[in-house]
């Protein structure tokens, strides 16, 4: 069977007592921060920053494929507007904005 007397002194022992009751004091400081309220907003409001902005890069970066999508169909390599795309485009606007104009028009009277 194994020794188990303590074969520390007096002074080891309030020592160590000393010690153990300073982690526990700066555990029970660290877990009365972790649950304060202002700490828990704080926590929450951080990730619903982080997650706004992991939704806005995302977006942004969602439009931007757009954007280049829709510019490569009506411009070419060299950065020129392709004409065979750009005049229907153009037709069909100016199209719109005369009706709506016509039709705005017929209102008022």
């Amino acid at each position: 069977m194994a020794d188990t007397a303590d074969t520390r002194t007096p002074a080891q022992i309030e020592a160590d007592i000393s010690r153990r009751r300073a982690v526990l004091a700066e555990t029970l400081d660290e877990i009365g921060v972790r649950v304060h309220p202002k700490t828990i907003v704080g926590d929450a409001r951080a990730r619903v920053v982080s997650h706004v902005d992991h939704t806005l890069g995302r977006a942004y970066v969602r439009v931007n494929g757009v954007v280049s999508d829709v510019k490569s169909r009506f411009v070419n390599a060299e950065g020129s507007p392709r004409l065979e795309r750009v005049v229907p485009v153009a037709v069909l606007a100016v199209g719109v904005v005369g009706l709506l104009a016509l039709g705005a028009r017929r209102r008022r009277r």
